[in-house]
């Protein structure tokens, strides 16, 4: 190796170094190469989509979500003892989401650039195109489709994921997609369906870090803080610094209102995530919290009823069509409807308060409803509340109550009788 390369590829490595963060360029250590990982920068609202009819499964069918972020390219990158002077660097260029055929015509693209600047160093100059021109090379466009290859394996068997001959670009064409793949493109996703899951994972990675990058201004206290220290809501992406959330959280929680852990902006009906809420609410709390949420889910469960017993209260899950329930923890046998021990097919027993309540939900209720009151009180203990309430509405609209026994009188007998009233004696006089 000459001098001149040798000081040209440390100048080279060192300016890298110095340009990128180590996210984006880190040196090897034992050679004179390195590895760089390149983000694009998408247009705003970059649609992925799986169309409708993938044979990858209905996990991955019909997927589509918006991205802001990538998973990026890799280059890996090896400098020969006669570069730049001689040789081009010897490299591979991988990708989660860009098939073989759009890795190859990159490369060939780089083999290019290397020719157009051969004697000069030359890893910026990739780099910068790979992160500049990649999208408007290759006639990437938004929504961008991922599919299955069909032509069989790639490098190590793996399956690849790419896009028809057609949708490659006027830059790659059809024959770029039919010709051998470079050995030096590299497609490393398992599957569709794994593909999916990094890239939902890495875009919301990098949302995060650009987020706790920033200063936001929360609208509880008015004061500007570092994303770190703030927690946006998901659904409507208002932020909020997160020691004005955890007292709003707590006070909420405590007060048994799980379900009103709402975004505190009007009229904003975005609710806190329950991994949210335990990253703000301490140990104790969000165990509170977690359990009212169970409970709340629970009760609008209509085939789940609480164990009666006071000091129980387990879950337990009702048979279709049948009014026993028995408590996995207690082994309580008891009916589900009026909570009682269970008696079977006998009617259940009804208290004497109900029994009014019971004869207007009968009255007020459809024929569906009403055949259910019937199987459930029996139709005698309901037709005995319905002729009990009628006398009672006839005697208080056609008697009077007896001033000394209170014993309903018909209003006629006072035609018959007069009472008087004196010295606290009652005494009765008989008119002829």
């Amino acid at each position: 190796m000459s001098s001149e390369d040798r000081e040209a590829q440390e100048d080279e490595l060192l300016a890298l170094a110095s340009i990128y963060d180590e996210d984006e360029f880190k040196r090897a250590e034992s050679a004179q190469g390195g590895e760089t990982r390149i983000c694009l920068e998408l247009p705003q609202n970059f649609r992925v989509f799986v169309s409708g009819n993938s044979t990858e499964g209905p996990q991955s069918s019909g997927f589509e979500c918006t991205v802001c972020f990538l998973p990026p390219l890799v280059l890996n990158f090896e400098l020969p003892p006669d570069y730049p002077s001689t040789s081009p660097p010897a490299f591979t260029l991988s990708s989660k989401w860009l098939s073989p055929a759009q890795l190859s015509a990159l490369c060939k693209h780089l083999d290019n650039l290397w020719e157009e600047n051969r004697g000069c160093v030359v890893l910026f100059a990739w780099m910068q195109f790979l992160k500049e021109e990649t999208l408007s090379y290759l006639n990437i466009s938004s929504p961008y489709e991922l599919k299955m290859c069909q032509q069989g394996n790639t490098q190590g068997g793996t399956p690849s994921v790419h896009q028809d001959a057609e949708d490659c670009g006027a830059a790659v064409g059809c024959a770029a997609a039919e010709e051998e793949i470079d050995e030096r493109a590299v497609q490393d996703v398992e599957s569709l369906s794994s593909l999916i899951r990094e890239i939902l994972d890495f875009d919301q990675a990098q949302r995060r870090k650009c987020f706790n990058s920033k200063m936001y201004l929360c609208n509880i206290c008015f004061c500007e803080k570092l994303g770190t220290e703030c927690m946006y809501f998901t659904e409507c992406s208002h932020v909020y610094c997160k020691a004005c959330l955890k007292d709003y959280f707590e006070i909420q929680i405590r007060d048994g209102q799980v379900h009103c852990l709402n975004c505190p902006e009007p009229k904003c009906s975005s609710v806190a995530t329950p991994g949210q809420v335990k990253e703000l609410v301490g140990e104790q709390l969000f165990a509170r919290y977690d359990r009212l949420l169970l409970q709340s889910t629970l009760d609008l469960m209509a085939d789940v009823v609480y164990c009666p017993r006071p000091g129980c209260q387990t879950p337990v899950m009702q048979e279709p069509g049948c009014t026993m329930g028995i408590c996995s923890c207690c082994n309580y046998a008891f009916c589900t409807l009026c909570k009682m021990t269970y008696h079977g097919v006998s009617p259940c027993k009804i208290t004497a308060e109900k029994l009014m309540d019971l004869r207007n939900e009968y009255l007020e209720a459809d024929e569906a409803t009403k055949r259910f009151l019937e199987q459930r009180y029996g139709k005698r203990v309901i037709q005995k509340a319905l002729e009990e309430m009628e006398s009672k509405e006839w005697l208080e609209k056609n008697s009077k109550a007896c001033p000394c026994c209170s014993t309903p009188i018909e209003v006629n007998c006072f035609k018959l009788c007069r009472l008087t009233v004196s010295s606290g004696k009652m005494k009765t006089s008989v008119l002829l």
